[in-house]
């Protein structure tokens, strides 16, 4: 049985092509497999650039591919950032460094001399951005938001 479905998934894989998405996105995956063809190069690629969780770095930094450009604004850009990552946030704003707190950074378009004062504060007001188990991401961009305004050089990339 296990020989006749190998078979049988074997020779599905050439029609696969004509149905998969033509795009996988960007990433790392996409990178690697750049120039293949194929349902199975889509679906490594694919599922390479989901578990490596680059897409989000590659696109605002329009790095891996990605394009910044887009019809997304920033405001639903950082919101659905940090819904995606609220746990991975809360543990590097804790830690005081990481790729998540960082590309949350370039999200607001904080220069990079900026960065390190960003990063400080978002430690120093980590109780209060994540005050507990069922603070919701915009209760923690609102707070964030609120002590960039009370920090003179930090105010000026929240509006």
């Amino acid at each position: 049985m296990k020989k006749m479905l190998a078979v049988v998934v074997l020779a599905a894989l050439p029609f696969g092509t004509a149905l998969a998405d033509q795009d996988i996105g960007c990433g790392i995956g996409t990178q690697i497999m750049k120039g293949q063809n194929g349902l199975i190069f889509r679906v490594l690629g694919a599922t390479t650039n989901a578990f490596l969780g680059n897409q989000t770095f590659g696109i605002t930094s329009g790095t891996l591919g990605c394009a910044q450009a887009g019809l997304v604004n920033s405001d639903v850009r950082r919101t659905m950032f940090a819904a995606t990552n609220v746990d991975q946030l809360s543990a590097e704003i804790a830690a005081g460094e990481g790729e998540t707190v960082t590309t949350l950074a370039a999200l607001y378009h904080v220069a990079a001399a900026d960065l390190p004062r960003f990063v400080a504060l978002a430690q120093a007001r980590h109780a209060q951005l994540f005050p507990n188990a069922d603070v919701t991401t915009g209760q923690v961009l609102a707070a964030l938001e609120t002590a960039m305004a009370e920090d003179a050089q930090l105010a000026r990339y929240v509006g």
